[in-house]
């Protein structure tokens, strides 16, 4: 599937992924999260990231994010390709330069 990966210090890129659990948490480097910003879209982050210590990534939708994060789309409990990847890959582009140290 289609999805946005941000890393710490890395601008968005556009990637195709397994649509798996195993190859999602590959991606976040453990157990997954989702974070809801849209009915069709959601970032998966990982669940432990502040308390594994991960660095600081972004704010996106007003939410601030550490360690490596997806945004995908979602079709009811499914997920699926990103809806409006451009749109959303220039928020976060915008929204990383926001966070105070």
């Amino acid at each position: 599937m289609k999805a946005i990966r941000k890393k710490p210090g890395c601008a968005p890129e556009l990637i195709d992924i397994d649509n798996t659990l195993k190859a999602l948490q590959a991606e976040v480097g453990g157990y997954i999260e989702t974070v809801t910003i849209a009915s069709d879209a959601v970032v998966i982050c990982n669940e432990e990231g502040v308390l594994l210590g991960m660095p600081y990534n972004c704010r996106f939708f007003g939410v601030d994010f550490v360690g490596p994060i997806l945004v995908v789309g979602r079709n009811k409990n499914e997920f699926c390709d990103v809806p409006g990847a451009d749109f959303l890959m220039h928020h976060l582009r915008d929204e990383d330069n926001t966070h105070d140290d």
